[in-house]
C-alpha cells in the first residue's frame, strides 16, 4: 500500500492516440483479500428501468464487463436496479464483483432484501454494505452470520453525507466491516480528514461514489486547452484520474446509461495518475 495521500501507478502523460486502450488497473481492496478494478459501474438512476428498456441496460452492463470495469454497485433503494443487474449479468455473473446494500431500519426487511439479492446474484453477494448507516448495529449482526456461512464476501457501510462521517468512523473502529463507500471528488473532499486515513490504517477497501458529483461537475467542462497539462482526452477522464490518484481509494463507480461512456470511463483506469500539480489544477478547474 502506498503511503497516505500518495499517488500510485504511472504519471499521466499525453492523451492516448485514438483506438489505443490499456487494461483497467486492479488494486488490492484493502486487507479484504480481493482485488478490484479501479473503475466500476454505479447503477443509481441507470438500471431502474422498465422491462422494455432492459436491452439497453444489458448493453451497459456488457460494455462494463468487456472493458474490465466489472465491479457493479447497486441497492434496494435503486428501485428495479438489482433485478435488472442480475438479469443483465446472465451467464457472466462469475466475471462480476457485485457490491450491493441493505437499506432498511428493520432487520426483517433487511433479511428479505438479502434473500432477493441471493436470487438475483446466484446465491452470493461479493460486497454487502449497510446503506447510509441505516440501523447498522441490527443489520450487521445477521450480516456477519451470513458472511460466516459463505453467502457474503465482504461487509461494509456507506454514507453520502459528510455530516455522518463521525458515525462512519465509529463503525470502522468496531472492526466489524472491511470496506466503506464515500463521496469523493474535487468538490467533496471531507473524507480526507479522517475517513481515508482511518481506512488506510485499518486496511479497509474504499469505493468512491459520486466521482462526477452526480453530474454537476460535467455540466460546464473546462475548455480543452485548459486540460492540456493533464494529458487527458476529456474532463470526465481528468476527474476520474484525480479520484484514483489517491492510493487510498481503490475503485470509483461512475454511473452512465451510455455504453460508449462506460468504455471511456474504463479507459481512465489504465493506471496513469496525476501528480500533485496536476491534481491541484483539476481542483482549481472544478471550482
Amino acid at each position: 500500500m502506498a503511503s497516505r495521500g500518495s499517488v500510485c501507478g504511472r504519471r499521466a502523460g499525453p492523451a492516448r492516440p485514438s483506438g489505443s486502450v490499456r487494461a483497467v488497473e486492479r488494486r488490492a481492496f484493502g486487507a479484504t483479500g480481493i482485488e478490484v478494478p479501479v473503475i466500476g459501474l454505479g447503477t443509481w438512476n441507470v438500471l431502474d428501468v422498465a422491462p422494455g428498456d432492459e436491452p439497453q441496460a444489458r448493453a451497459v452492463v456488457t460494455a462494463a464487463l468487456d472493458a474490465g470495469a466489472r465491479l457493479m454497485d447497486s441497492s434496494p433503494m435503486y428501485g428495479r436496479a438489482e433485478g435488472v443487474l442480475g438479469r443483465a449479468l446472465g451467464g457472466r455473473r462469475g466475471e462480476a464483483i457485485v457490491a450491493t446494500k441493505i437499506w432498511s431500519g428493520s432487520e426483517s426487511e433487511g433479511r428479505r432484501q438479502f434473500d432477493a439479492q441471493l436470487g438475483s446474484f446466484g446465491g452470493y453477494v461479493d460486497i454487502l454494505q449497510v446503506h447510509n448507516l441505516t440501523a447498522w448495529r441490527a443489520q450487521l449482526a445477521w450480516m456477519e452470520a451470513e458472511r460466516d456461512a459463505g453467502r457474503i464476501g465482504v461487509l461494509g457501510a456507506t454514507t453520502y453525507r459528510a455530516g455522518a462521517f463521525d458515525e462512519l468512523a465509529r463503525v470502522i473502529r468496531t472492526g466489524r466491516i472491511g470496506m466503506v463507500q464515500i463521496p469523493w471528488n474535487p468538490r467533496e473532499r471531507e473524507a480526507e480528514r479522517e475517513i481515508l486515513p482511518l481506512a488506510e490504517e485499518l486496511g479497509l477497501g474504499v469505493i468512491a461514489m459520486r466521482p462526477f458529483a452526480e453530474g454537476d461537475l460535467l455540466g460546464r467542462p473546462p475548455a480543452p486547452t485548459l486540460l492540456e497539462p493533464l494529458g487527458v482526452a476529456s474532463w470526465a477522464e481528468a476527474l476520474l484520474r484525480w479520484c484514483l490518484s489517491d492510493a487510498r481509494v481503490h475503485v470509483a463507480i461512475p454511473a452512465t446509461r451510455d455504453p460508449e461512456h462506460v468504455r471511456a470511463n474504463a479507459a481512465a483506469g489504465d493506471g496513469r495518475v496525476l501528480d500533485a500539480e496536476q491534481r491541484a489544477l483539476v481542483e482549481r478547474l472544478a471550482g
